[in-house]
């Protein structure tokens, strides 16, 4: 087998004219991995053998400045042996001092370093929601005095991502809520012989809490993290940077539709999940002897305009923070495929964790104003 097509081969021999590094093979990106012969040294070679030395470029004289640097016995200057123009290289490259931060510190961090950075990047955070929030708001004030637009075909296709292609997913995990929550609160009120009330326990379960929360949470996973995904492939491509060199604002054409549209969805969708969970707990409570009707009128009893509409009003809300999450993460994605998963993730949990929060204060707020 020739040079051109063998393995790359770096092996340490001790000679007598000293420690010698024989390279061999081909050496290019994509290559077979490396081939190491005599173990890690610690003195620098007193010469190089190149005479079975292929084909190479920029790996071989990574490898070389990354094994070299390891060496603590180090010389001024090179030895002899390498082709002339990887040896012009090496010298150049290791002429230039490493950068003390250029590696990262083995030192373990204290408590309080640990707490500092911690509160940093909580700060940071913290930041970039409440800056992004008021882009976002003024971009609206924009929309509703007419000096913003965006194109209505995106508009439109948002749209029915938020609503229609959303309803199956919807429906299902609203069917089965409804059905658990009938047997669980059979199980208890059955002890009491109160069977009939398993309708007041879904239906205000569904619509002031469950309906709402539920999803909410299916819109995270789904359409927060697509909106998360979409914008972070567009600024991992630049293709952000270029709507902002043709004049475009960002805001304006980007995150404003999708956060009409899931704003404009989300009472929608919880009015269906409240509806399906709802038949799905009379569905349970009809297999466990309440009949249809009865359900219906002991339903009518326990839920008023009132409480009905509580878990509309949270979901608006919860909409706007889902958009907000899920485009803010989009937007600040890094310029690879990594950093827009990256981006993805955080959308969901930061979607999920604000919902949850949200929730929590409207909670204290209908319990102080009795409602």
């Amino acid at each position: 087998m020739s040079n051109e097509d063998s393995s790359p081969t770096a092996s340490w021999r001790q000679e007598e004219g000293g420690l010698v590094l024989v390279l061999s093979g081909r050496w290019h990106r994509g290559s077979r991995p490396v081939n190491e012969e005599g173990g890690r040294q610690t003195k620098w070679p007193d010469s190089f053998e190149t005479s079975e030395l292929g084909e190479f470029d920029s790996t071989l004289p990574a490898y070389l400045l990354g094994r070299l640097r390891e060496i603590e016995q180090r010389e001024s200057q090179l030895a002899a042996g390498l082709p002339e123009n990887l040896q012009a290289l090496m010298e150049l490259a290791l002429g230039v001092p490493e950068q003390s931060d250029a590696k990262v510190s083995e030192e373990a961090a204290t408590g309080l370093s640990s707490l500092g950075k911690a509160t940093t990047h909580a700060w940071e955070a913290v930041g970039s929601v409440v800056e992004f929030t008021g882009q976002t708001v003024l971009s609206f004030g924009r929309f509703v005095t007419g000096r913003s637009s965006f194109r209505s075909r995106d508009f439109w296709l948002i749209l029915q991502g938020c609503g229609v292609q959303a309803l199956p997913i919807v429906a299902l995990i609203s069917l089965l809520i409804g059905m658990i929550l009938a047997f669980v609160g059979n199980i208890q009120l059955a002890n009491f012989g109160a069977d009939l009330y398993v309708a007041d326990l879904v239906g205000l379960a569904m619509v002031r809490e469950m309906g709402a929360v539920m999803t909410a949470i299916i819109m995270s996973g789904r359409t927060g993290a697509a909106f998360a995904a979409s914008l972070g492939s567009m600024s991992a491509n630049q293709e952000i940077d270029a709507l902002r060199t043709f004049g475009f604002n960002p805001f304006d054409f980007l995150v404003l539709p999708r956060l009409l549209a899931l704003v404009l969805m989300m009472p929608l969708l919880t009015i269906f999940s409240n509806i399906i969970g709802i038949f799905g707990g009379m569905l349970v409570a009809w297999t466990l002897h309440t009949p249809p009707e009865l359900f219906y009128a002991e339903l009518l009893t326990a839920i008023n305009p009132t409480n009905s509409s509580l878990g509309v009003f949270k979901s608006v809300f919860f909409g706007a923070a889902i958009a907000v999450s899920g485009c803010l993460q989009g937007m600040k994605a890094g310029n690879s495929s990594v950093a827009v998963g990256d981006a993805t993730t955080r959308s969901v949990v930061a979607s999920i964790t604000s919902i949850v929060v949200l929730d929590s204060m409207f909670a204290i707020a209908f319990t102080i104003l009795d409602i």
